[in-house]
């Protein structure tokens, strides 16, 4: 009974419906004699009638067209709210990576004594994201996306300012931390809140433009960083990205509308009480106590994590990923300011490459990897399969290989400035593709609870960012920069080039044993 209950959800209400069926059959099948008894003695009963295949207290949409249901929203609509969501998405990445630049000054004018508790002024904000996720996302599925969305960027908003006005590493470090609680609340969402509005065969894009924030935002946020600690103080990295985050609020008020289908069926479930009086009226969530709702939802990314095969899968390489990209960042400053004696401003520059990678991997992502999607879709009778965002990950992950090796080499034979940019650009153009690829396995697996299954990935990920900035330089240091980037890129081979081929070839069969995957 509890798999049906966990299927009894808006989003498997209007879809597939298989898991529920097999169920219904069940009892016929035990008292198939029975039925089949009265059935014949009952045939030309004028009274007779059919049993109602149809909860009349059920409130549903009204139909596969009904305009309320957020996936049958104007293109227009979709696009302003998908826009709006990536903003939320974006300003946080940029506030986690601008300080890069300026992490000596800071470090000097707080009296940290040591490279690691420079580091830490950039890393812990990225600690935060483990413990964000694990509340928003589930959250978001009991309250909706827009009410958190908002509350988040406005206890991110203060406690960012707040980091402009400390003088002590202490403060600091906790107002740091509690801004990376608020700025992890998109990244959880943001997952979810597109898979509200988009169908499997538009999602392709709107994920690209979501991906894009968590990528592009550490690339622009030091850049300006560069320049900001240069020629001003570094307090002004937090002046300025409150100021965004100022900016990206009003817009939100303008374009967000709630978009979670399980509390838009609630609302309408209120309505027509008050319109009704039929108390009896319920939507196909379970109805539960408050507290039994928040419990179950905090411990579901735990669970997903610890017995999903594909989430836990996927989280390792996702924080390989993400914690080999932010080792990346924060070691830039030393490798430019260093070892190519350019000023900060200059060496900020650097950060385009990565830019740039974003957006070559983005735009294989779009024009290869969904083309390719659409053609093993239209091969399978039309039927699509999460298994077919894998060959857009294989591609990446030997993306990620050979730009891991062209960096590290390159920075310590100390070719020219733009050799390590090209293997940076490389390595990123395949976090792209492999981030692409999946984001839309795990929302594709897990329609129904992809924001619970983006957390769970999300903490492991975020771990990953938090400890990799730390023992780099540690790493460097005795390895030197060929050798130290090499062990990355031999990691790279064992997760990105094995993991792509398991799945594709077994990941049917694990969504197939699995209670939350969606159908």
């Amino acid at each position: 009974m509890a798999q049906s209950t966990e299927n009894l959800t808006p989003s498997s209400h209007t879809g597939n419906s298989s898991d529920r069926d097999l169920e219904a059959a069940k009892p016929e099948t035990k008292s198939q004699s029975q039925s089949q008894h009265q059935d014949n003695t009952n045939t030309n009963t004028p009274d007779t009638k059919p049993p109602p295949k149809h909860d009349p207290d059920l409130v549903t949409w009204d139909g596969p067209n009904d305009p309320s249901n957020p996936k049958n929203w104007p293109k227009s609509h979709k696009w302003s709210y998908t826009c709006t969501v990536s903003l939320f998405v974006f300003i946080s990445p940029v506030s986690s990576a601008m300080i890069a630049p300026a992490m000596a000054k800071l470090g000097a004018e707080l009296g940290m004594q040591t490279e690691f508790e420079v580091y830490l002024s950039l890393a812990i904000f990225i600690l935060a994201y483990a413990v964000g996720p694990v509340f928003f996302g589930p959250a978001s599925e009991l309250y909706g996306r827009v009410y958190l969305l908002q509350a988040s960027n406005l206890w991110y908003l203060a406690w960012n300012l707040g980091c402009g006005f400390t003088h002590s590493k202490a403060q600091f470090f906790a107002f740091r931390f509690l801004a990376g609680i608020g700025g992890s609340a998109p990244l959880a969402l943001g997952g979810g809140a597109i898979s509200d509005v988009w169908n499997k065969d538009e999602r392709g894009k709107a994920i690209g433009l979501y991906t894009l924030g968590p990528m592009l935002g550490p690339v622009i946020g030091p850049i300006a960083g560069g320049f900001i600690a240069e020629y001003t103080t570094w307090r002004w990295v937090f002046y300025s990205t409150s100021i965004a985050a100022i900016a990206v609020q009003l817009l939100g008020l303008l374009f967000l509308r709630e978009s979670h289908p399980g509390t838009l069926l609630r609302h309408k479930r209120d309505l027509l009480i008050l319109q009704t009086g039929n108390t009896d009226l319920h939507t196909p969530q379970p109805s539960e106590s408050l507290t039994s709702k928040l419990l179950h939802a905090l411990i579901r990314p735990v669970r997903m994590f610890t017995t999903q095969p594909i989430v836990a899968c996927m989280s390792i390489y996702m924080a390989y990923l993400f914690g080999t990209t932010f080792l990346m960042f924060a070691t830039f400053p030393d490798i430019w300011t260093g070892w190519y004696a350019e000023t900060r401003d200059i060496g900020g520059l650097n950060y385009l490459a990565i830019a740039l990678g974003s957006l070559i991997g983005l735009i294989l992502s779009i024009s290869l990897a969904d083309r390719f999607y659409k053609y093993l879709t239209s091969t399978n009778n039309n039927t699509s399969e999460p298994e077919f965002r894998i060959p857009g990950m294989a591609a990446g992950s030997a993306l990620v290989t050979a730009g891991l090796f062209w960096y590290g080499w390159s920075i310590e034979a100390r070719l020219h400035w733009v050799m390590p940019d090209l293997g940076a650009l490389i390595f990123t153009a395949g976090t792209m593709l492999c981030l692409q690829g999946m984001q839309g396995y795990i929302v594709d697996s897990y329609e129904t609870y992809a924001a619970s299954a983006l957390a769970a990935v999300a903490i492991l990920r975020s771990l990953a960012g938090f400890a990799f900035p730390l023992f780099a330089p540690y790493m460097y240091r005795d390895l030197g920069y060929g050798w130290g980037t090499s062990v990355l890129g031999f990691v790279s081979v064992g997760l990105g080039w094995a993991g792509p081929a398991v799945f594709w070839f077994f990941g049917k069969r694990l969504r197939a044993k699995s209670r939350f995957a969606a159908g």
